[in-house]
């Protein structure tokens, strides 16, 4: 996985066994939420392995129900979305599993909630088995492999309306493919844009609906959002449906909330992750 400034850590047996450099030094959420005052190896290392004792990552006592970790992040935000009938169903990722297509907004949470960028996992059985018990489907439960578009094709024979999370510009607009061939509608949510490159960022904000700001300095350039949440690693909403859905995320965020009409986006310089990439 992915994590901390696009940190690449890996975990076999349950431990860390290879970490690689960050390309950020300081991220303001994980400042907040965590005290990390500087990105390092070591950082992203000890962060894995808290999240391997607290929620079971990576390991047969995966948690796949937990609280909300931030008040607008991707899964928080599909959560609402399924749970208040705004998507029927969503297509995100989960260790131990791969992708995974689920109408149930406890699991939308539980799976995605302190997951960042997954990009290899092996099938863990007991998680596979959890997810079943919880309404989800394993696209694959022998490989456990990461294929979103593969994932929507899934959904799309189930849901008319669903949620996918991606990471690249390709599978977006494979996406935007894929809902004139069923016709469905696909709320593509771009997630894990840390060091995204200039053509990429643009191609993904032309198909996507809401994306994740990352430590993207391409994103937070060329974003022309119709709503934005939060300001520090914020999520902008780039359609009327992801408006939407982030209005509707607001309603059930249990803090007091600015409404204002101004310029987006609105990034104060002291509090954006550094270096921007």
């Amino acid at each position: 996985m992915e994590l901390l400034g696009r940190t690449k850590v890996k975990v076999e047996d349950g431990r860390v066994v290879e970490t690689g450099e960050p390309l950020i030094k300081w991220c303001p959420l994980f400042d907040k939420v965590r005290g990390i005052k500087e990105i390092t190896p070591e950082a992203a290392a000890a962060n894995m392995e808290f999240r391997m004792k607290e929620h079971g990552m990576f390991t047969p006592k995966r948690k796949l129900e937990m609280d909300v970790f931030v008040g607008f992040g991707a899964s928080e935000t599909m959560m609402t979305a399924a749970r208040r009938g705004l998507i029927d169903g969503a297509v995100t990722v989960c260790d131990g599993a791969g992708t995974v297509v689920t109408s149930n907004p406890s699991l939308i949470q539980g799976m995605g909630g302190w997951i960042s960028g997954l990009v290899e996992t092996d099938p863990i059985p007991e998680v596979l088995a959890g997810i079943e018990a919880r309404g989800g489907t394993v696209l694959d439960p022998k490989t456990a492999k990461i294929d979103q578009v593969a994932g929507a094709g899934l959904a799309a024979e189930r849901y008319s309306r669903f949620a996918v999370t991606v990471a690249d510009a390709d599978s977006a607009e494979k996406m935007r493919e894929l809902e004139r061939e069923k016709n469905v509608r696909i709320l593509i949510v771009g997630v894990h844009l840390t060091g995204i490159g200039e053509d990429e960022a643009d191609r993904l904000l032309a198909c996507a609906d809401i994306v994740t700001s990352c430590a993207s300095k391409f994103i937070r350039e060329k974003v022309r959002p119709l709503v934005q949440v939060g300001t520090a690693v914020p999520l902008f909403g780039l359609t009327r449906w992801g408006k939407e859905v982030l209005v509707e995320r607001a309603k059930e965020v249990d803090r007091s909330i600015l409404i204002n009409t101004m310029p987006l986006p609105v990034l104060p310089e002291n509090k954006q992750p550094c270096p921007l990439v």
